[in-house]
């Protein structure tokens, strides 16, 4: 099978052409770069993914991490990976140069992740954690916290995690019960259990940095009581070095349906004393600042189910460009060739709608990331202002819509393969599994709808919404007096307009009856997700479309043209459902809600 990780020529149009990335150039922080800096980490990126991540991935899904009482083993070449992505600097690479980072732009780190987590998003998520971790103890914690963890972080030699969940609660984080307790020294004591925490332990480095969310003894019930913490697995001298083993121990590791070279654990925090932890910001506004790390975590998520999803398009292309069998239905004679299995319609159709979820969860997720950007560099206050709502209400899509529809794309790509595809000799076993994870972790989809429909809209809807409309219409505008996109708009067009009506529906339902109305919130987030999606590839055709007519080359040609025509599927295909859809939620349909346990 194919070695590739993505299409590399769709991931500088997605940058360049449809994002315009190369204009951050203009910006202050980035005025020592040029594109030829973007591309060299891409390209660097792409390289390190293909030669550390992706030899052992079927590795590491064979010899998942063990444990034996003392320590936790790894295949070899996972220490590997992480020793080459650290000293190639992607863990400090969005960071300042004065902090020893490359100062790249949030969207062109994203899109290196990307190979990353097409090669071997398992053994990625060590690094993946440790990034988010890193950012949080920079954004909240203490300058004396700062000056003793984040040069260890950033370097490699200690990695991060987020410790949220417990066996008692999961996404109810407001009914936590590890418990903090002051030490008298400045210092605090933590006790308690958490548990599916990925990356928990390991040897890969010196240290292992646990963000831990825990109640301070006599605080507040519910979320408003809950404090951040950095918790070490060994106690850091003021120094930077790493002294005894703190009271964090490993109870044991889980064992996943995928991801399995990721460790997956359960920890116990304070079997003897309590173990030793630090303060991060003010007390009682843990969840507020874990937020970040969790947001991040959700983008990235996002993105891995679109890598995902990605390599699984790709196999199946392959695949299906080699694979001979049988003949065109119009084809009488048993005698003629057999055709590659490319050219029969319903194959044709399922890899059409492979790249479809691929190629747009990608571009969505970029798109999310140049947000994160404009977020943090935007040239006015406006600017940032309105990139930061933006990215508000598109975050539970931006993690919902890839993992759905990657997965998907996983699904189908078995399908394509047929029997071989249900085979672990072929890789879309493991990427199917990898994949399902997704929908799951950061929150699950449900978690994401209520989120969305419950909070990011509101009763009446916030600023995010309104931009998301504005920023939607205005492609629309450009893409009426456009001859091949025109068409499209008009779709486009006519499912916003059913989101909107939809919307001011189900906002009326919620503030009637909280409970009813956010019954069907995941099928409203998945009409949201199809519509914004189609946003994104009328970007793309918009993009395609006016770069056709200057293509160098037939293959160049050929890809806007394949642009364009996915442009037009998904138009024709994935948007029409919609309607269906909206009418079911705006009639209030109470069948789920009124289920009763005993009639199951």
């Amino acid at each position: 099978m194919t070695s590739a990780l993505l299409n590399e020529r769709d991931l500088r149009f997605q940058l360049y052409e449809v994002l315009d990335t190369q204009s951050l150039l203009r910006r202050q922080r980035y005025a020592e770069h040029d594109r030829a800096v973007f591309d060299a980490a891409l390209e660097t990126a792409r390289q390190l993914a293909s030669d550390f991540f992706a030899p052992h991935n079927r590795k590491g899904n064979e010899h998942e991490p063990t444990f034996d009482g003392e320590r936790v083993h790894l295949i070899p070449e996972t220490q590997q990976a992480w020793d080459a992505f650290a000293e190639a600097g992607f863990l400090a690479a969005h960071h300042d140069y004065a902090d020893g980072g490359l100062q790249l732009p949030e969207v062109v780190l994203r899109a290196c992740m990307a190979y990353f987590n097409a090669a071997n998003i398992a053994t990625l998520g060590y690094s993946f954690l440790s990034i988010g971790a890193t950012n949080l103890v920079r954004s909240f914690a203490s300058d004396e916290l700062k000056a003793r963890f984040l040069p260890a972080m950033l370097d490699g030699r200690f990695s991060g995690t987020m410790a949220l969940t417990e066996p008692g609660q999961g996404s109810a984080l407001g009914d936590l019960r590890t418990s903090a307790r002051p030490a008298g020294d400045g210092t605090y004591r933590v006790f308690g259990q958490k548990m599916f925490i990925s990356g928990g332990d390991h040897e890969l480095t010196e240290n292992i940095v646990d963000m831990v969310l825990a109640r301070i003894e006599g605080a507040p019930a519910g979320t408003r009581g809950i404090s951040l913490f950095l918790v070490p697995k060994r106690l850091v001298q003021a120094d930077g070095s790493c002294g005894e083993r703190n009271d964090v121990a490993l109870a044991g590791l889980l064992h996943k349906m995928g991801y399995r070279n990721t460790t997956s654990t359960v920890l116990n925090f304070g079997e003897r004393d309590g173990a030793e932890a630090y303060l991060i910001g003010e007390p009682h506004q843990g969840l507020g600042y874990m937020f970040q790390m969790m947001n991040e975590a959700r983008i990235g998520v996002g993105l891995g189910a679109a890598a995902l999803g990605y390599q699984s398009f790709v196999h199946a292309l392959e695949y299906a460009r080699e694979r001979p069998q049988g003949r065109l239905p119009g084809c009488k004679d048993p005698a003629s060739p057999q055709v590659s299995i490319i050219e029969h319609a319903d194959v044709r159709r399922m890899l059409l709608q492979q790249k479809v979820y691929a190629e747009g969860s990608l571009s969505l997720c970029l798109y999310a990331s140049s947000l994160v950007e404009d977020a943090h560099t935007g040239d006015t206050p406006e600017q940032r202002r309105n990139a930061a709502e933006l990215l508000d209400l598109l975050t539970p899509v931006v993690k919902s819509y890839p993992s759905r529809y990657g997965l998907l794309a996983s699904d189908l790509g078995i399908q394509i393969l047929g029997g071989a595809g249900y085979t672990r000799e072929y890789p879309l076993e493991q990427l199917y599994r990898d994949n399902r994870l997704n929908p799951i972790h950061e929150g699950t989809e449900g978690i994401q709808a209520i989120d969305l429909l419950g909070r990011k809209l509101g009763s009446r809807g916030g600023d995010g919404y309104r931009l998301l409309r504005e920023e939607i219409r205005r492609c629309l505008s450009r893409a009426a007096t456009d001859t091949r996109c025109a068409p499209m708009a008009r779709q486009l067009e006519l499912a916003l307009q059913l989101l909107e009506e939809t919307t001011t529906e189900l906002q009326a339902q919620v503030a009637a009856d909280a409970t009813r109305g956010l019954a069907n919130a995941t099928p409203f987030l998945d009409l949201f997700g199809r519509v914004v999606v189609g946003w994104t590839w009328l970007r793309q055709a918009l993009a395609a479309g006016a770069a056709l007519p200057r293509a160098s080359s037939d293959d160049e040609a050929a890809f806007y043209q394949g642009k364009v025509h996915a442009a037009r599927y998904f138009m024709t295909w994935e948007l029409a459902p919609l309607a269906g859809i909206a009418r079911l939620l705006t009639s209030a349909d109470r069948l789920a809600c009124d289920m009763r346990d005993a009639w199951y």
